[in-house]
């Protein structure tokens, strides 16, 4: 199955230019692909901050310093984070309480990282390991599709 819904938002984004267009339409069909969730989207680099994507869900923070938070600590150790419990992870940016568990992916474009894709759950270890798979290939066919056209 899971092919098969790699395969769909390959064919969703392929054809769309617009970055954003293609960014809240991924946030769209990963959050309805995935069950237990309570928000996922993008942020995207500016200077030293992530600055609020497209995404489904309750209000989010606006601006996450990199290195502050699971996102910005994914972006200043350039790699996916998978966080089991938010509230044991120092320094967590509690932008909706109700999230228990985190992963975080970053987005890639010539050898630096433009921004990152970010899914919450309400359930704490929500991710399994397959989870963390789905959403790096996820992210590499966002890359490809929407990332180069920026």
């Amino acid at each position: 199955m899971e092919n098969l819904e790699l395969e769909q938002l390959r064919a969703l984004l392929e054809t769309e230019r617009n970055p954003i267009a293609n960014l809240a339409n991924a946030s769209s069909f990963l959050y309805n692909t995935m069950n237990q969730l309570n928000w996922l989207g993008f942020y995207l680099i500016d200077g030293d901050e992530l600055i609020l994507g497209p995404f489904q869900g309750k209000v989010a923070c606006t601006r996450i310093r990199v290195g502050q938070g699971v996102c910005g600590n994914a972006v200043k150790l350039e790699k996916t984070m998978k966080i089991d419990d938010v509230h044991q992870f120092a320094g967590h940016i509690a932008c909706d309480s109700a999230s228990n568990s985190e992963v975080v992916v970053p987005l890639w474009k010539d050898n630096q990282i433009v921004g990152v894709l970010d899914v919450d759950s309400p359930y704490q270890a929500r991710f399994s390991n397959q989870d963390v798979q789905f959403l790096e290939k996820a992210a590499k066919i966002i890359q490809e599709a929407i990332l180069k056209k920026m």
